[in-house]
Protein backbone atom coordinates (compact mmCIF):
# COMPACT_ATOMS: atom_id res chain seq x y z
CA UNK A 1 0.00 0.00 0.00
CA UNK A 2 1.31 3.42 -0.95
CA UNK A 3 0.53 6.62 0.94
CA UNK A 4 0.60 9.54 -1.47
CA UNK A 5 0.19 13.22 -0.67
CA UNK A 6 1.07 14.76 -4.04
CA UNK A 7 -1.35 15.08 -6.97
CA UNK A 8 1.27 14.75 -9.70
CA UNK A 9 2.70 11.60 -8.15
CA UNK A 10 -0.77 10.10 -7.76
CA UNK A 11 -1.71 10.80 -11.36
CA UNK A 12 1.54 9.27 -12.54
CA UNK A 13 0.84 6.02 -10.69
CA UNK A 14 -2.81 5.85 -11.76
CA UNK A 15 -2.10 6.59 -15.41
CA UNK A 16 -1.54 2.93 -16.24
CA UNK A 17 -4.43 1.54 -14.19
CA UNK A 18 -7.25 0.18 -16.34
CA UNK A 19 -9.88 0.40 -13.62
CA UNK A 20 -10.05 2.24 -10.30
CA UNK A 21 -12.45 2.02 -7.37
CA UNK A 22 -12.45 5.08 -5.14
CA UNK A 23 -13.65 5.50 -1.54
CA UNK A 24 -13.56 9.10 -0.27
CA UNK A 25 -13.35 9.60 3.51
CA UNK A 26 -12.46 12.22 6.09
CA UNK A 27 -10.48 9.62 8.02
CA UNK A 28 -10.89 8.49 11.63
CA UNK A 29 -12.02 5.21 10.13
CA UNK A 30 -14.55 2.94 11.81
CA UNK A 31 -16.35 -0.17 10.62
CA UNK A 32 -18.77 1.91 8.61
CA UNK A 33 -15.88 3.10 6.45
CA UNK A 34 -14.34 -0.35 6.39
CA UNK A 35 -17.59 -1.83 5.06
CA UNK A 36 -17.17 0.48 2.05
CA UNK A 37 -13.61 -0.79 1.61
CA UNK A 38 -14.93 -4.36 1.65
CA UNK A 39 -17.38 -3.35 -1.09
CA UNK A 40 -14.48 -1.89 -3.06
CA UNK A 41 -12.62 -5.20 -2.88
CA UNK A 42 -15.63 -6.96 -4.37
CA UNK A 43 -15.46 -4.80 -7.51
CA UNK A 44 -12.27 -6.52 -8.66
CA UNK A 45 -10.80 -3.42 -10.25
CA UNK A 46 -7.07 -2.93 -10.79
CA UNK A 47 -6.68 -0.39 -8.02
CA UNK A 48 -8.47 0.71 -4.84
CA UNK A 49 -7.87 4.31 -3.80
CA UNK A 50 -9.00 5.66 -0.44
CA UNK A 51 -8.74 9.38 0.20
CA UNK A 52 -8.37 10.85 3.68
CA UNK A 53 -9.01 14.57 3.81
CA UNK A 54 -10.95 16.77 6.24
CA UNK A 55 -12.53 19.28 3.88
CA UNK A 56 -12.80 22.76 5.39
CA UNK A 57 -15.29 23.89 2.75
CA UNK A 58 -18.06 21.75 4.20
CA UNK A 59 -17.77 23.05 7.76
CA UNK A 60 -19.60 26.14 8.97
CA UNK A 61 -17.59 28.67 11.04
CA UNK A 62 -19.12 27.43 14.31
CA UNK A 63 -18.70 23.71 13.54
CA UNK A 64 -16.06 21.21 14.59
CA UNK A 65 -13.47 21.50 11.82
CA UNK A 66 -10.56 22.03 14.22
CA UNK A 67 -11.77 19.34 16.64
CA UNK A 68 -12.65 16.75 13.99
CA UNK A 69 -10.54 13.66 14.80
CA UNK A 70 -7.52 13.19 12.57
CA UNK A 71 -5.93 9.75 12.91
CA UNK A 72 -4.01 9.21 9.68
CA UNK A 73 -1.40 6.81 11.08
CA UNK A 74 -4.00 4.54 12.68
CA UNK A 75 -6.22 4.76 9.58
CA UNK A 76 -3.39 3.58 7.35
CA UNK A 77 -2.64 0.65 9.67
CA UNK A 78 -6.25 -0.47 9.27
CA UNK A 79 -6.29 -0.03 5.51
CA UNK A 80 -3.22 -2.25 5.06
CA UNK A 81 -5.40 -5.18 6.10
CA UNK A 82 -7.94 -4.52 3.34
CA UNK A 83 -5.83 -4.73 0.19
CA UNK A 84 -6.07 -0.99 -0.43
CA UNK A 85 -3.54 -0.02 -3.08
CA UNK A 86 -3.28 3.71 -2.48
CA UNK A 87 -4.15 6.11 0.33
CA UNK A 88 -4.37 9.65 -0.99
CA UNK A 89 -3.84 11.99 1.97
CA UNK A 90 -3.27 15.51 0.66
CA UNK A 91 -2.94 18.54 2.88
CA UNK A 92 -5.10 21.61 2.42
CA UNK A 93 -2.49 23.44 0.32
CA UNK A 94 -2.25 20.50 -2.08
CA UNK A 95 -5.97 20.23 -2.75
CA UNK A 96 -6.60 23.99 -2.50
CA UNK A 97 -3.41 25.67 -3.79
CA UNK A 98 -5.24 29.00 -3.77
CA UNK A 99 -8.55 30.21 -2.32
CA UNK A 100 -11.32 28.19 -3.96
CA UNK A 101 -13.34 30.75 -5.91
CA UNK A 102 -14.72 28.23 -8.41
CA UNK A 103 -17.44 26.40 -6.52
CA UNK A 104 -20.10 23.96 -7.61
CA UNK A 105 -23.73 24.99 -7.24
CA UNK A 106 -25.66 21.89 -6.16
CA UNK A 107 -29.35 21.37 -7.05
CA UNK A 108 -32.16 23.07 -5.05
CA UNK A 109 -32.63 20.02 -2.79
CA UNK A 110 -29.25 20.94 -1.31
CA UNK A 111 -30.97 23.86 0.44
CA UNK A 112 -33.38 21.56 2.30
CA UNK A 113 -32.87 19.08 5.16
CA UNK A 114 -29.11 19.19 5.88
CA UNK A 115 -28.67 22.23 3.67
CA UNK A 116 -31.29 24.22 5.57
CA UNK A 117 -29.36 23.85 8.81
CA UNK A 118 -25.87 23.75 7.30
CA UNK A 119 -26.00 26.33 4.48
CA UNK A 120 -23.20 25.86 1.97
CA UNK A 121 -22.47 22.33 3.16
CA UNK A 122 -23.29 20.63 -0.13
CA UNK A 123 -21.44 23.27 -2.12
CA UNK A 124 -18.36 22.26 -0.16
CA UNK A 125 -19.07 18.55 -0.53
CA UNK A 126 -19.68 18.58 -4.28
CA UNK A 127 -16.69 20.84 -4.93
CA UNK A 128 -14.23 18.59 -3.10
CA UNK A 129 -15.76 15.40 -4.52
CA UNK A 130 -15.48 16.76 -8.05
CA UNK A 131 -11.86 17.73 -7.40
CA UNK A 132 -11.11 14.21 -6.16
CA UNK A 133 -12.93 12.63 -9.11
CA UNK A 134 -10.88 14.79 -11.48
CA UNK A 135 -7.60 13.83 -9.81
CA UNK A 136 -8.27 10.09 -9.42
CA UNK A 137 -10.63 9.49 -12.39
CA UNK A 138 -12.23 6.34 -10.99
CA UNK A 139 -14.69 4.11 -12.78
CA UNK A 140 -16.45 3.30 -9.48
CA UNK A 141 -16.90 5.43 -6.35
CA UNK A 142 -18.49 4.21 -3.12
CA UNK A 143 -20.37 6.33 -0.58
CA UNK A 144 -22.26 5.45 2.59
CA UNK A 145 -26.04 5.34 2.67
CA UNK A 146 -25.99 6.95 6.14
CA UNK A 147 -25.46 10.30 4.43
CA UNK A 148 -28.54 9.76 2.30
CA UNK A 149 -28.96 13.30 0.99
CA UNK A 150 -25.26 13.57 0.22
CA UNK A 151 -25.41 10.34 -1.76
CA UNK A 152 -28.43 11.62 -3.70
CA UNK A 153 -26.68 14.90 -4.58
CA UNK A 154 -23.44 13.20 -5.62
CA UNK A 155 -25.38 10.86 -7.91
CA UNK A 156 -27.16 13.84 -9.45
CA UNK A 157 -23.86 15.67 -9.93
CA UNK A 158 -22.31 12.67 -11.71
CA UNK A 159 -25.33 12.29 -13.99
CA UNK A 160 -25.70 15.96 -14.86
CA UNK A 161 -21.98 16.49 -15.47
CA UNK A 162 -21.75 13.31 -17.59
CA UNK A 163 -19.02 11.82 -15.44
CA UNK A 164 -18.20 8.20 -16.41
CA UNK A 165 -18.41 7.00 -12.80
CA UNK A 166 -20.66 4.37 -11.29
CA UNK A 167 -21.74 5.48 -7.80
CA UNK A 168 -22.36 2.62 -5.37
CA UNK A 169 -23.99 2.90 -1.95
CA UNK A 170 -22.91 1.01 1.15
CA UNK A 171 -25.48 0.21 3.81
CA UNK A 172 -25.40 2.01 7.17
CA UNK A 173 -23.42 0.05 9.75
CA UNK A 174 -24.91 0.04 13.24
CA UNK A 175 -24.10 -1.10 16.73
CA UNK A 176 -26.27 -3.86 18.16
CA UNK A 177 -28.50 -1.22 19.76
CA UNK A 178 -29.10 0.42 16.39
CA UNK A 179 -26.85 3.46 16.72
CA UNK A 180 -25.35 4.33 13.35
CA UNK A 181 -21.56 4.41 13.40
CA UNK A 182 -20.12 7.89 13.09
CA UNK A 183 -16.80 9.53 13.89
CA UNK A 184 -18.74 12.07 15.94
CA UNK A 185 -20.01 9.34 18.28
CA UNK A 186 -16.72 9.60 20.14
CA UNK A 187 -17.76 13.07 21.32
CA UNK A 188 -20.42 11.33 23.47
CA UNK A 189 -19.87 10.03 26.98
CA UNK A 190 -21.18 6.65 28.12
CA UNK A 191 -24.59 7.95 29.21
CA UNK A 192 -25.00 9.98 26.01
CA UNK A 193 -24.06 6.97 23.87
CA UNK A 194 -26.95 5.07 25.39
CA UNK A 195 -29.35 7.95 24.85
CA UNK A 196 -28.09 8.42 21.27
CA UNK A 197 -29.95 5.29 20.20
CA UNK A 198 -33.23 7.16 20.68
CA UNK A 199 -32.89 8.85 17.30
CA UNK A 200 -32.76 5.45 15.57
CA UNK A 201 -35.63 4.18 17.71
CA UNK A 202 -37.74 7.22 16.82
CA UNK A 203 -37.15 6.75 13.09
CA UNK A 204 -37.90 3.05 13.46
CA UNK A 205 -41.27 3.82 15.04
CA UNK A 206 -42.16 6.15 12.17
CA UNK A 207 -41.14 3.45 9.68
CA UNK A 208 -43.34 0.88 11.45
CA UNK A 209 -46.35 3.22 11.57
CA UNK A 210 -46.06 4.09 7.87
CA UNK A 211 -45.61 0.46 6.84
CA UNK A 212 -48.80 -0.36 8.77
CA UNK A 213 -50.70 2.24 6.72
CA UNK A 214 -50.44 5.45 8.74
CA UNK A 215 -50.21 8.25 6.17
CA UNK A 216 -50.50 11.19 8.56
CA UNK A 217 -46.94 12.17 7.87
CA UNK A 218 -47.23 15.62 9.45
CA UNK A 219 -48.39 14.15 12.75
CA UNK A 220 -45.68 11.47 12.76
CA UNK A 221 -42.97 14.05 12.15
CA UNK A 222 -44.24 16.52 14.74
CA UNK A 223 -44.79 13.83 17.35
CA UNK A 224 -41.22 12.56 16.83
CA UNK A 225 -39.85 16.06 17.42
CA UNK A 226 -41.90 16.41 20.60
CA UNK A 227 -40.68 13.04 21.87
CA UNK A 228 -37.01 13.74 21.24
CA UNK A 229 -37.28 17.22 22.73
CA UNK A 230 -38.81 15.70 25.86
CA UNK A 231 -35.61 13.70 26.35
CA UNK A 232 -33.34 16.70 25.96
CA UNK A 233 -32.61 16.60 22.23
CA UNK A 234 -32.51 19.71 20.05
CA UNK A 235 -34.08 18.62 16.77
CA UNK A 236 -33.15 20.12 13.42
CA UNK A 237 -35.56 17.97 11.42
CA UNK A 238 -37.45 14.70 11.26
CA UNK A 239 -38.94 14.36 7.78
CA UNK A 240 -40.50 11.80 5.48
CA UNK A 241 -39.41 12.21 1.88
CA UNK A 242 -39.82 10.43 -1.43
CA UNK A 243 -36.82 8.12 -1.75
CA UNK A 244 -35.91 8.81 -5.40
CA UNK A 245 -35.84 12.60 -5.44
CA UNK A 246 -36.24 13.63 -1.78
CA UNK A 247 -39.41 15.58 -2.53
CA UNK A 248 -42.00 15.79 0.23
CA UNK A 249 -43.67 12.44 0.86
CA UNK A 250 -47.22 12.10 -0.41
CA UNK A 251 -49.83 9.51 0.70
CA UNK A 252 -49.65 7.59 -2.58
CA UNK A 253 -45.85 7.27 -2.58
CA UNK A 254 -44.57 3.74 -2.08
CA UNK A 255 -40.81 4.23 -1.68
CA UNK A 256 -39.99 6.63 1.13
CA UNK A 257 -37.16 7.54 3.45
CA UNK A 258 -37.40 9.08 6.90
CA UNK A 259 -34.46 11.32 7.73
CA UNK A 260 -33.49 12.88 11.01
CA UNK A 261 -30.89 15.22 12.43
CA UNK A 262 -30.74 16.27 16.05
CA UNK A 263 -28.35 17.52 18.69
CA UNK A 264 -27.59 15.54 21.82
CA UNK A 265 -25.86 18.09 24.02
CA UNK A 266 -23.16 19.49 21.70
CA UNK A 267 -23.06 16.56 19.27
CA UNK A 268 -25.11 16.53 16.09
CA UNK A 269 -26.25 13.11 14.88
CA UNK A 270 -27.98 12.13 11.64
CA UNK A 271 -29.71 8.95 10.54
CA UNK A 272 -32.24 7.65 8.04
CA UNK A 273 -34.34 4.59 7.29
CA UNK A 274 -35.85 3.55 3.99
CA UNK A 275 -39.54 2.62 3.94
CA UNK A 276 -41.42 0.44 1.50
CA UNK A 277 -45.17 1.05 1.65
CA UNK A 278 -47.74 -1.54 0.63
Amino acid sequence: MEIITDITALRSILRNKKSITFVPTMGNLHDGHLSLIRMARQQRTDCIVVSIFVNHLQFLPNEDFEQYPRTLEEDCKQLKNYDVNIVFAPNKKTLYPEPQETLLTPPPIANELEGKFRPGFFCGVTTVVLKLFNIIQPQIAIFGNKDFQQLHIVKKMVKQLNLPINILAGETVRLKNGLALSSRNQYLNEIQLEEATRLYQTLTEIKQFVEKGNKDFKYLQENAVILLTKFGWRVDYIELRQKDDLSNAMPNDTDLVVLGAAWLNETRLIDNLEIRCK
